[in-house]
């Protein structure tokens, strides 16, 4: 039996777009499933653009690790009938829990769908299926980057746990005093859920900064310049990332944080011995 005082891991994944991903995933989430994780989840593009690859993804690893896996799903440019017909194959095939998004435009897109913000999207689930899924939602220590302001954002927070969200994943940050502030600041409005790190390894600058501009995670000065000296060896950015990460978790951890979800842009060997380092790879979830 698992200790219920032990921090939770899970693990975020992308549905592969190329035969060779595909061939490449079952690799990859049979070996985290071996760090005991407390669920797997699959992404799901703009708009929907990857909607039958992200559901034959949480098919396959749910039947290949037993591991409860949780779809993504975005409520922007989608209409009531498809999602209604989603959340009943998702039902039929024994899926449990669920990470209810806005979601992103896709590009020459000019409308919203049915639904503008998650919080609508949370109460048509809980409408449709009542408390047959566990709701888990986007948080965003740093603000949302379209967000008209943080107090704002705050809120829309809150509109959607009372909504009837069970959990909150960030999006990741690299400063542990950004997070603890958002959680101040939601406890403060009587929000009371699990809100789990979202954590980001660190193994290419080139990408990391783009994600970053992209979704407004902010990069400590002291990382990007170090970063950035390291140029193209790709050894030293791994080792240093590592590190960075690494202490990042331990220092959440430490301070209550109640669990651990890696982002793993499909890769193992990262996510492994940050978890391993961390000795969370001995504890059952």
């Amino acid at each position: 039996m698992s200790d219920p005082r032990s921090p939770d891991i899970s693990f975020e994944f992308f549905p592969p777009r190329t035969d060779a991903g595909r061939d490449r995933l079952p690799e990859v989430y049979t070996r985290l499933a071996e760090l005991n994780p407390r669920f797997f989840s699959v992404t799901f593009g703009a708009g929907g653009t990857t909607r039958d690859f992200t559901f034959d993804a949480v098919k396959s690893m749910s039947r290949d690790t037993g591991i409860c896996t949780a779809p993504h799903l975005s409520c922007v440019a989608s209409d009531k009938d498809d999602l209604r017909r989603l959340l009943r194959q998702y039902r039929e095939h024994g899926i449990k829990r669920i990470v209810a998004l806005r979601g992103d435009m896709p590009s020459g897109m000019l409308g919203v769908g049915e639904f503008r913000y998650a919080r609508n999207l949370v109460d048509f689930i809980r409408e449709e299926t009542g408390d047959h899924f566990d709701l888990t939602v986007a948080a965003y220590p740093e603000c949302h980057p379209q967000a008209s302001s943080f107090e704002r954002d705050i809120d829309h927070f809150a509109d959607k746990v009372r909504a009837g969200a069970d959990m909150a994943i960030t999006q990741y940050f690299f400063n542990p005093d950004a997070y603890h502030h958002f959680v101040d600041r939601v406890r403060a409005r009587g929000v009371d859920v699990p809100i789990i790190p979202g954590i980001m390894p660190i193994t290419n600058y080139t990408k990391l900064a783009r994600f970053s501009e992209m979704c407004g995670a902010e990069i400590p000065r002291w990382v990007r310049r170090q970063l950035e000296a390291y140029g193209d060896d790709s050894e030293s950015i791994r080792a240093f990332g590592h590190d960075v990460v690494t202490r990042l978790c331990q220092q959440l951890l430490d301070q209550g944080a109640p669990g651990l979800h890696f982002y793993t842009l499909n890769q193992a060997e990262t996510c492994t011995n940050i978890v391993t380092d961390l000795s969370l790879d001995k504890i059952g979830h």
